[in-house]
């Protein structure tokens, strides 16, 4: 089988139940944007697999999860019209994001203020994977506007955009790196009384 096929060359692709439509199409640009997220988590994937094991093996496999889990969201909208029995993405998979968020909230170091990308160079990754991320849920809120979309697919998006924010900051705080504060905010984010 070759790699190529010609069959976009006029600017058109497939999608499952619907056809070919503009490579351009809500439906494309959001998974689209969920592909180049992907490739942007591989990224930090990579830098924290070649670390120590025992301090970086558990981020590892969470990326790693996550790519597979972004697959699934990528295949879930490529169904012009979603058909619940196929899709992948479940509740599950978003609560999981929330506990693992829950844990790297807990290891990190109380936020009061806005904070600038970086810190660390796994932070700094793991910031362009939250930014990529948010446009990727972007594209698909415009893509339920218009057209059927799976809802937890959105779900799972938002969520996500938490975890590597979570996750850079406990990145920064396991080697010891301060986040960085926006110089001119105040003082916005306050602990939430334990329930």
């Amino acid at each position: 089988m070759k790699l190529y096929t010609r069959t976009g060359d006029e600017g058109r692709t497939s999608v499952i139940g619907g056809g070919r439509v503009a490579k351009d199409d809500p439906r494309v640009e959001a998974y689209g944007t969920i592909d180049e997220l992907n490739a942007f988590v591989g990224q930090a994937a990579a830098w924290a697999a070649a670390q120590d094991a025992g301090k970086w093996g558990g981020f590892a496999d969470r990326l790693t999860r996550i790519q597979h889990e972004l697959f699934d969201c990528g295949s879930d909208l490529s169904y012009a019209t979603p058909e619940p029995e196929k899709m992948k993405v479940s509740p599950d998979m978003t609560e999981r994001l929330e506990r693992w968020i829950d844990e790297y909230e807990a290891a990190s170091p109380p936020l009061r203020r806005f904070i600038l990308p970086g810190g660390s160079e796994p932070a700094a990754l793991l910031h362009v994977c939250r930014t990529v991320c948010r446009r990727a849920e972007r594209r698909v809120t415009s893509l339920a506007a218009a057209a059927p979309c799976p809802a937890e697919v959105g779900r799972y998006l938002n969520r996500l955009s938490d975890f590597f924010f979570a996750a850079a900051r406990a990145a920064n705080a396991r080697l010891g790196a301060a986040d960085v504060e926006y110089e001119r905010g105040a003082e916005v984010f306050r602990r939430r009384p334990e329930a």
